[in-house]
């Protein structure tokens, strides 16, 4: 699995609060953001997010996890801005 495209889906969806909007925003399908949240979610075995077919909340261990994982993305895309 590709740690970060999990990382960057896994935060687009808990920032949407949507699969399909996260996907759009990534400009990917629905499926492939899916597939990289269970997987995150596999590895770290831990569920990030309390879904239901009318609504999609963070779990406690996913606010913290969401929390850190946009500090990481933050800090990378500073670090790409600083050498371009």
């Amino acid at each position: 699995m590709d740690r970060l495209a999990a990382l960057e889906a896994f935060v687009k969806v808990a920032e949407s609060q949507s699969f399909s909007e996260a996907a759009r925003r990534l400009r990917t399908s629905k499926s492939v953001v899916s597939r990289h949240v269970a997987g995150l979610e596999a590895d770290l075995g831990a569920r990030l997010f309390h879904r239901t077919t009318r609504s999609l909340n963070l779990t406690e261990a996913g606010r913290s996890y969401f929390e850190r994982a946009s500090r990481i993305l933050s800090d990378l895309e500073e670090a790409n801005l600083s050498v371009s």
